[in-house]
């Protein structure tokens, strides 16, 4: 079973920028993604972004279009979350998972907190 950590974490201003990673040991299926979830201080767990470890195909939520950015490093085992234009709704756990489709994570990290203060 692949196992995930998170890291990148902290307190920063709104409009600020944090970078996220996520390091897989062990090998990840060329058939599975890798996604971020997060979940805000009395709020269920939601989807923000995934990426695919094969090809080049990505998928972000709505809320995070256009200021979250996915990517992978399949040499490092890493995927990366680029957060900019952050806001203070941003502010939750983040965590990142892995498995055959967004609904069927199988593996999950431990996560990261992320704080935006306004």
């Amino acid at each position: 079973q692949v196992q995930l950590v998170e890291s990148g974490g902290g307190l920063v201003q709104a409009g600020g920028s944090l970078r996220l990673s996520c390091a897989a040991s062990g090998r990840i299926p060329i058939n599975y993604g890798v996604g971020w979830f997060r979940q805000g201080p009395e709020k269920e767990r939601e989807f923000i972004a995934a990426v695919y470890w094969s090809g080049s195909r990505t998928s972000y939520s709505d809320s995070v279009k256009g200021r979250f950015t996915i990517s992978r490093d399949n040499v490092k085992n890493t995927v990366y979350l680029q957060m900019n234009s952050l806001k203070p709704e941003d502010t939750a756990v983040y965590y990142c998972a892995v498995g055959p489709s967004i609904t069927t994570m199988n593996s999950w990290g431990q996560g990261t907190q992320v704080t935006v203060s306004s």
